[in-house]
């Protein structure tokens, strides 16, 4: 009888125990292998934010996995596809600070090129980033012109350059606007000598440098033969 109350206390224990660790024990974590893994699973089914949450798991717990290394890269590339720029940005310039060496720098300048493209801010807004962007598709072209990336890399430099005439645009015709003649007709003129190559903006830029130059020579000519010009010159006499 003894040995049947042992025999059950000692399975009651152990079942116990298991017990125990299942509500009180922390579980173990998941590995490099499975978080990477993970990650894929979720890029695959588009849900992002999931594969986001793993890839920084992963390189926060296993930073030097070679699992990292390509999840650093997907964890970009989340961020892209949730059209969270900002932090694609971030993650895609510290791969390239870590491994500027990498096959997958082409890939990585071309992804940070366009996110930097799609952040798009306002068009009253400095477009720095845009600037950027094309400085990125440049090197592509430049350093790695046998890539796939090369040719679409020259195709968003056209639509950077035309995002940056657009914002000289705006400012020009600010400039106009509030009659200050001079300023406009020189953001004009330079835009219609920086972007010749854009028909539509280089045309438009023509016509309104030339109607500009016109009315500040008209307000020029205003200004010196009013009278209170003259009044101002004789008073300082």
């Amino acid at each position: 009888m003894y040995k049947i109350f042992f025999v059950a206390f000692v399975t009651v224990a152990l079942s116990g125990c298991g017990v125990i660790d299942y509500y009180f024990l922390t579980p173990p974590e998941d590995t490099a292998q499975e978080l990477y893994q993970n990650a894929q699973a979720s890029m695959q089914e588009k849900d992002y934010p999931a594969a986001i949450e793993s890839l920084v798991k992963l390189g926060d717990r296993y930073p030097f996995s070679p699992y990292s290394v390509q999840g650093r890269i997907m964890l970009g590339d989340a961020y892209f596809l949730n059209k969270q720029y900002r932090e694609a940005i971030d993650t895609y310039d510290e791969f390239l600070s870590l491994h500027p060496r990498s096959e997958q720098v082409p890939y990585v300048l071309f992804q940070l090129g366009v996110s930097k493209y799609e952040v798009q801010p306002a068009i009253d807004l400095p477009q720095d980033q845009v600037a950027e962007a094309i400085e990125h598709f440049q090197r592509i072209i430049q350093s790695y012109p046998e890539t796939p990336y090369a040719a679409e890399a020259q195709q968003y430099i056209e639509k950077c350059r035309r995002r940056l005439a657009e914002h000289e645009l705006y400012i020009a015709n600010f400039y106009w606007e509030s009659g200050s003649y001079k300023a406009a007709w020189l953001r004009y003129d330079a835009i219609f000598r920086e972007y010749g190559d854009i028909a539509d903006v280089a045309n438009l830029a023509d016509t309104r440098r030339k109607a500009a130059f016109v009315k500040y020579q008209e307000h020029a000519v205003d200004e010196e033969l009013s009278p209170s010009r003259w009044k101002k010159w004789f008073d300082w006499l």
